[in-house]
């Protein structure tokens, strides 16, 4: 790498406040807000919206829609009738 011209890599915290989750990572985005970890160190954290805690994906509470069954409804319900 070239020196000078790469944002400095450290240690940042990322908080799901929608699962009471977080993380200790490393990372290069910034933040002005700051929390205790639970080594007793100070680290910028970033609050994200979801993460692997929160996501319907990862909890496996996704749902499985019948994308078939609706098409074929709505064809059905909305097809041109021909001319009569």
């Amino acid at each position: 790498m070239k020196p000078g011209i790469h944002p400095p890599y450290r240690p940042v915290v990322f908080r799901d406040n929608a699962a009471g989750f977080a993380f200790l990572t490393r990372s290069t985005a910034t933040s002005e807000r700051t929390v205790e970890w639970e080594d007793g160190n100070t680290y910028p954290v970033i609050d994200v919206e979801i993460s692997s805690a929160s996501h319907p994906f990862y909890t496996g509470k996704a749902k499985v829609l019948d994308t078939a069954g609706r098409v074929e409804r709505f064809e059905r319900r909305y097809a041109r009738r021909e001319a009569r």
